[in-house]
């Protein structure tokens, strides 16, 4: 399911990003662009971050999240 309709972000990518290494909003805003525009995203993406840690909280992970483009504003 697209969560950041403005950057096209499904629940997917962020589950990705978190099995990658991220852990918070903040990398997440950084990383995948989740939230930056309008914010109507940000308490499901929030949701989902906090899950899908808590679900991941036992795995180490040793990889890097490849940054996605951004458009210059």
């Amino acid at each position: 399911m697209i969560v950041c309709v403005c950057n096209n972000i499904s629940d997917r990518e962020i589950r990705q990003a978190i099995d990658l290494g991220i852990s918070s909003m903040d990398e997440l805003r950084e990383t995948l662009g989740v939230a930056t525009c309008c914010g109507n995203c940000l308490t499901y993406a929030v949701e989902v971050l906090d899950k899908h840690v808590a679900a991941n909280s036992d795995v180490q992970i040793t990889e890097t999240v490849l940054k996605r483009p951004t458009l210059a504003s």
